[in-house]
């Protein structure tokens, strides 16, 4: 058995000289016990919160999309595109042409995305799934346009789900010059009618600023005839994503970017990322500061001790094993907090799943769920317990060796 840790394990345990030393002992494992308990709670809320925005653009966003790597818009016969919808794991492609553009409705008005897409984006896309009102998704019939606008891009312009009349909608006029006597000119001017009903995917990105409508609306609109500004893409149930991602990519070589969903909100996810960062930083500070507790817990176990470490010391042992013995000691405490502060914080996030006792707001239905979400990540918890290990051990090591050799001088 190693002999430093043995003796440091019956000081752990031990009744001290001075009661103090032993609350102070007990003190430190708690500080570290709650500040790895609030990491572990934490970053599970953060995790959650992740979850549940990820969930919540797969009724709107394909499962992959191809972007041109340079430029707006490219060929909509482009070979390279003729390739990639001839694999076999593809189930649906949908053309796609998105630009921003002006909407013109009454007194109000509102820049708008106009997102032009194929007959076929029900079969790509859970559009349905996301619907208010009483019509339904339907994008042109004959020589009628229809559109189907975010619900809070709805209430910006006054329309409603079903609105009488025309929406207005107006785009730069992209080759020319502007004739400053007739500004009008500089922009082409088309109308939507109401499909009757709304889409609600409950992000603001979507619902203050899309309005979904045919592809040759939009191409008309934005002069973009023959051209898409995206290739939006479903996948034959069972194919693996990352492989089929993979395989595309190379396809493209460097004339497109692949990107799944979570890459379509690259910005979204980015931020909550340098959130979960920052307070992961931020508690990892607060329980640098718990480690000091040890620090104080050792150096008056290192003066209690003093004549047990002559008794070791006549019996052979080194200045090298006595200091390892209460190194040991600091050790112990922090496993010992860290071991307790995870179990503290998977059972909190366990009740916090089962039964929602932290409620967003005081109204049931205020927000998308009632209760803050919660996933915990064992890759997360693993981060946690080595940082919480890493921490101490580099808090005590240190002020240890100095206490040790100076006091035992």
């Amino acid at each position: 058995m190693n002999f430093p840790f043995f003796i440091a394990r019956r000081y752990l345990f031990s009744k001290k000289s001075t009661h103090a030393i032993n609350i102070i002992s007990a003190i430190s494992a708690i500080g570290i016990a709650v500040a790895t308990a609030a990491l572990v709670i934490v970053l599970s809320v953060f995790n959650g919160f992740h979850d549940l925005v990820a969930t919540l653009f797969t009724s709107l966003d394909p499962q992959l999309e191809l972007v041109p790597a340079r430029g707006k818009t490219v060929a909509a016969d482009d070979p390279v595109l003729t390739k990639v919808r001839q694999l076999p794991q593809i189930a649906v492609t949908s053309e796609c042409v998105e630009d921003q553009a002006l909407a013109v409705f009454g007194d109000h008005q509102a820049m708008v995305t106009v997102k032009g897409v194929d007959d076929n984006f029900t079969e790509l896309s859970h559009i349905n799934d996301i619907l208010d009102g009483d019509g339904s998704f339907q994008t042109h019939v004959a020589n009628l346009e229809f559109g189907t606008p975010g619900i809070r891009l709805a209430a910006q312009l006054g329309t409603g789900a079903k609105w009488n009349g025309y929406l207005r909608i107006y785009a730069p006029v992209r080759t020319g010059q502007l004739d400053q006597a007739n500004p009008t000119s500089g922009f082409v001017v088309d109308s939507l009618i109401s499909s009757g009903v709304v889409f609600s995917v409950k992000q603001a990105k979507y619902d203050a600023n899309y309005i979904i409508t045919s592809i040759g609306f939009a191409r008309r609109l934005f002069g973009d005839q023959g051209m898409i500004s995206s290739l939006e893409l479903r996948l034959k149930p069972g194919s693996d994503l990352g492989a089929v991602k993979a395989e595309i990519q190379k396809i493209c070589a460097d004339k497109y970017r692949v990107l799944d969903r979570f890459e379509q909100q690259e910005d979204t996810f980015k931020i909550m990322n340098v959130e979960k960062l920052m307070a992961y930083l931020f508690l990892t500070f607060i329980l640098v500061v718990a480690c000091f507790n040890i620090i104080g817990s050792l150096s008056m176990l290192i003066i209690d001790k003093k004549n047990d470490v002559v008794t070791l010391r006549n019996l052979g042992a080194t200045e090298k094993q006595i200091v390892h013995i209460f190194l040991f000691e600091g050790r112990m405490i922090s496993v010992l907090g860290a071991i307790i502060g995870i179990g503290i914080g998977l059972l909190l996030c366990w009740l916090q799943q089962t039964y929602g006792f932290v409620a967003l707001g005081e109204t049931q239905g205020s927000f998308i769920v009632d209760a803050y979400p919660v996933s915990v990540h064992y890759s997360d918890v693993l981060i946690v317990f080595l940082t919480v290990i890493a921490v101490s051990w580099i808090a005590v090591y240190y002020p240890v060796r100095y206490l040790a050799k100076r006091l035992l001088a």
